[in-house]
């Protein structure tokens, strides 16, 4: 159904056409120059802004939790071996280009760069679709210019797990990737492609649904959504004026901002952790488990989707009882704590936290455990508000019948008494 065009709407237009009769070369200027829009300060290009050399933290690193770890996925992806594992320790060099693949491999995400962490990146996403039409994430060698406000520059296009991609594609589908053929061939970031690649692969089978991909910089449109320009203007005039638009347009009035959007997935994810928390979020040895970002989106994700639940298959760790001796070296090891001995010494792991690294199989010195796939319904956190909502809904449903059926019963009486007294 087409959105009812209205006189704000109106009005909007107008200041628009207004502001391109001001300045009728600033868009040509823009896109030759790369400098902001009107009323916008110049901004600078600098790839560097967008690049970061990460750090290392050794606490939840596989390699440095046991010798018998094979992991080096770290090591394998840096394009110009920066990365260097000897005897447990994890040694990044000067020759880092800061092009980030090191950190979306790491299972554990021991590897850190504030830049591309999952969760900072899901909102600047939010920030950029929530606010318009199409929204786009993009590399520095990309784009080569200032970003516009719908536009996300990263390093490298592979910089992005799997399940960021995942929560995106959920949560906004007008989201695509805009990389030009052939951009990747001569850059150095060689894997950067294959891992974007993957990553979205996995996402897309996941959450049942596509991802855009834009090849021609003419393509690229920047286009704010209606509702969030009526948002938008109103707030202009209250700032201004002081008047209290909003009550004149209920249905802008109802309209979330960017900001409130992201508080309040914010605020979901803190009631996700919390629920797990204080269902399982400590071992027997009073160790608290830890929920990595990627699994955080994953998570929240899934409970406001849990249809697509059967989409996904996880590797989670099974024990051979009778192989087993009980030695605890599984849960000592565990980087996330997502391991557990419960009862008489009985292996147990907690799936919404295991990242299914395995190695806790590697370890285990009667090879008793083996990493097995599970359904991802498994994964799906059970909501205590939504549950309470959908209770107390059905009960007001149930008394709304109640008192139908009592007034339509009072007004059969009614009609009954009615009817005598005419006779």
């Amino acid at each position: 159904m087409a959105q009812q065009h209205d006189l704000f709407d109106d009005i909007i237009d107008i200041s628009k056409g207004i502001d391109v009769l001001r300045d009728p070369l600033g868009g040509v200027t823009d896109a030759l120059l790369g400098t902001a829009g009107v009323g916008e300060p110049q901004q600078e290009w600098n790839p560097a802004d967008y690049k970061e050399r990460p750090r290392f933290n050794a606490i939840p690193c596989l390699a440095c939790k046991s010798e018998k770890s094979t992991c080096r996925k770290c090591a394998e992806v840096c394009p110009v071996n920066a990365i260097d594992i000897d005897d447990g320790e994890v040694d990044i060099s000067d020759a880092c280009r800061k092009c980030g693949l090191c950190v979306p491999v790491c299972p554990t995400e021991a590897m850190l760069s504030p830049k591309v962490q999952p969760k900072k990146l899901y909102d600047a996403v939010a920030a950029a679709a929530a606010a318009h039409t199409t929204a786009y994430v993009t590399c520095t060698r990309a784009l080569r210019r200032v970003p516009r406000e719908n536009e996300v520059v990263i390093a490298c296009v592979g910089d992005i797990t799997p399940e960021t991609w995942f929560a995106i594609m959920t949560d906004f589908p007008q989201m695509s990737v805009y990389l030009p053929l052939g951009i990747c061939d001569k850059c150095k970031n060689a894997r950067g492609e294959e891992l974007l690649g993957d990553a979205i692969a996995t996402a897309e089978e996941w959450a049942g649904a596509g991802m855009g991909l834009e090849v021609e910089s003419r393509a690229l449109v920047c286009e704010k959504r209606r509702e969030y320009e009526r948002k938008e203007f109103m707030d202009n005039i209250m700032r201004t004026t002081g008047l209290t638009v909003s009550k004149l347009n209920p249905a802008a009035a109802a309209v979330a901002s960017v900001t409130q959007r992201l508080r309040e997935h914010n605020k979901k994810i803190t009631a996700l952790e919390r629920t797990l928390s204080q269902a399982t979020g400590t071992t027997t040895q009073k160790r608290r488990r830890i929920l990595t970002q990627s699994r955080q989106l994953m998570l929240s994700t899934l409970q406001a989707h849990p249809n697509l639940a059967d989409n996904i298959q996880v590797h989670v760790p099974e024990c051979d009882f009778s192989a087993c001796t009980m030695c605890g070296e599984c849960v000592r090891v565990c980087p996330l704590h997502a391991c557990d001995l419960v009862g008489a010494g009985r292996f147990a792991v907690e799936t919404a936290y295991c990242v299914g690294c395995g190695l806790c199989t590697e370890v285990c010195p009667e090879h008793a455990l083996t990493l097995t796939v599970h359904d991802g319904a498994e994964l799906v956190v059970p909501d205590p508000e939504a549950e309470k909502k959908a209770l107390e809904a059905a009960q007001a449903k149930k008394d709304a019948e109640k008192l139908k059926a009592e007034a339509k019963q009072k007004l059969t009486r009614m009609l009954d008494q009615v009817e005598k007294l005419d006779r």
